[in-house]
């Protein structure tokens, strides 16, 4: 155990629930004692399979198999949702031109291209981008469904509130879609943000 501060951006939060099963939590808002773990998938099995909930918790509970699949569904659920608002407030553009105005006059917060995108329209966008990097790991048939449009390959969020709030979504969404060989050996488990359980301690 130790006391070492984490940056919440970087962790997803579960909780136990009724049942003793650890469910996630990726909007921070179910009640109980939070569970952070490092937001990546190799973090969440390490944390199940060394049964490290149980031992942060101080108590016996149970880490479903599939729980890295239901964390990674939960924040696709949450990105996707504020993709959504953000459309219906007027902050999130879609369609190749419409991003590729927004980069030119530098009114976007966060440039997104589908992980299917063909490499042509990423390498024309990317050099109006200055330097922005692109949220890549959405399909395009997630896009659609989040914004209501078939076919989005191409899309931007408007800086401020909502552009941030889906970066850092997308963010940990990403450490559910990258390598599965992510720092097994330093999967942990914070009880509210405070104590710490280290795999292999």
């Amino acid at each position: 155990m130790t006391g070492d501060s984490v940056d919440a951006a970087a962790l997803v939060r579960f909780v136990v629930d009724p049942d003793g099963v650890v469910v996630p939590d990726v909007a921070g808002k179910l009640p109980g004692r939070g569970l952070w773990v490092t937001a990546e998938r190799a973090a969440v099995d390490t944390a199940g399979a060394k049964n490290l909930f149980s031992r942060a918790a101080r108590r016996a509970v149970r880490a479903e198999p599939d729980l890295a699949d239901r964390t990674e569904m939960a924040l696709l659920r949450l990105c996707g949702g504020t993709l959504g608002i953000a459309r219906r407030a007027g902050a999130v553009v879609s369609g190749f031109d419409a991003v590729a105005g927004a980069l030119a006059a530098r009114r976007v917060g966060v440039w997104i291209v589908a992980a299917d995108a063909s490499d042509d329209g990423r390498a024309k966008l990317a050099g109006k981008a200055r330097g922005l990097a692109a949220v890549d790991w959405l399909t395009r048939d997630e896009l659609g469904l989040a914004l209501g449009r078939e076919n989005v390959v191409h899309a931007a969020v408007a800086p401020g509130g909502f552009g941030d709030r889906f970066a850092r979504d997308a963010g940990r969404l990403r450490g559910f879609r990258g390598s599965a060989q992510g720092a097994v050996a330093g999967a942990s488990v914070t009880l509210d943000s405070k104590a710490r359980t280290r795999a292999g301690r």
